[in-house]
Formats: structure tokens, sequence, C-alpha cells
């Protein structure tokens, strides 16, 4: 059952570690740590990828700053109360990692498959220069009656095939994992640098349970 579960959230990242390791969390004696991970586009453009790692799989007290990895693992959400309301953040949960001397050129460096069930209805919507999107909430189950919900955004016949998926519809999608900076209002005179963090999709289709 539970590898069955796995299998629905698979995550492959390549890339450099560019900060050290943050304590985040405490499970039943275990530690969870965050790192960043700079992932190179086709594109030459970057994202700046969240890691969460246990420490019994890595030491984290290590100086891993500019070295590569390979991680295997599932992108995850979970709710942060702040500012009298809930912010979904996103990370990569590390099941494996293993070090690397160098990311090869035009590598897939950034993979990332979900099976899951339209939790929101889609918001379909046109740039200025008339690129058509689609958002996407997918709510994507884990083991013990939990779940994940991952904001994916479609483009193109892909974002006119999604715009019209009903809530409760399952989907399977396959993308990379993209990081968005934008600018939040804090108050009428003052804005702030966040960075979202979503699915870009490539591929997507229905399934019928």
């Amino acid at each position: 059952m539970t590898d069955k579960v796995i299998e629905n959230n698979q995550v492959v990242i390549m890339g450099e570690i560019v900060s050290d390791f943050a304590f985040s969390h405490e499970i039943f004696g275990e530690g969870f740590y965050m790192v960043d991970v700079r992932v190179e586009r086709l594109s030459d453009s970057i994202d700046i990828i969240p890691l969460m790692v246990s420490e019994r799989l890595l030491d984290v007290n290590g100086d891993y700053k500019g070295m590569y990895i390979v991680v295997n693992g599932q992108f995850r959400s979970y709710n942060r109360h702040e500012e009298r309301k809930n912010k979904l953040v996103l990370s990569v949960f590390a099941r494996e990692i293993d070090f690397v001397d160098e990311i090869g050129e035009n590598t897939k460096s950034n993979q990332i498959y979900l099976d899951g069930y339209i939790c929101k209805e889609p918001v379909y919507r046109k740039t200025p220069l008339g690129r058509e999107i689609a958002d996407l909430l997918l709510a994507v189950n884990r083991p013990y009656g939990k779940s994940d919900y991952i904001p994916c955004i479609c483009w193109g016949r892909n974002a006119r095939f999604a715009s019209n998926f009903e809530v409760g519809a399952r989907c399977a999608v396959w993308g990379r994992i993209q990081s968005r900076e934008y600018m939040k209002k804090i108050s009428d005179e003052q804005l702030e640098k966040r960075v979202a963090y979503e699915v870009s999709v490539s591929k997507l289709e229905l399934i019928e349970d």
C-alpha cells in the first residue's frame, strides 16, 4: 500500500547546494532540516528549490555548499499559520541523495510526476500577450490519510484542456518544479518580495477511476 502511494508523487532534481542546513522540525526524535538547491533550466534560467532532509539521511552539520547532488523524493506541502491565515509551504522531501562531480549539459535535472485529484476549480486566463494559462490545485494522497496540495500551472493547449477539469477529477501530470518571485503587499506602503513554488506542466491526462 505504502509503495503504491509513493508512486503517485515522484521527483528527481539535480543541482548545487547553495545554503547551509537550517532546522525545520522534529518528529518522534528524528530531526528534519531545510537546504536550498540551485537547479538550472535548459533556458539558462535557474530555480532555487527548497529541500527537506532527515538528519538520518545526511550529516546536516557538514558544509556542502557548492557540491552537486541528485535527489529522489516527493513534492510535499504543509500549512503554516502566519498573519492570521494559513500559508501553503512547499518543498522536496528527500528519500535518496547522491553526490556527483557535475551535472551534464542538457541533462533533465528537474522532473516530477504526480497522480492526484483536482481540489479547486481550475483558473483559466490569458496573459497580455495572449498566452493561455490554467492554474490547478492537485491533492496528492500520502500514507496514513494525509494529502499534499500542489499548485500546478499549464500552458497553451494543456491550459485549454485543463480548464474544463471538474473538482474531484483524477489526473496525472508530468513537468518540473519551478520557483517564481512575486511582490506581496504587506500594507499600503510596503511590498515584500516572496517566492512561490509550483509545477510547470508539460503533459497531463485524465485518469478514469
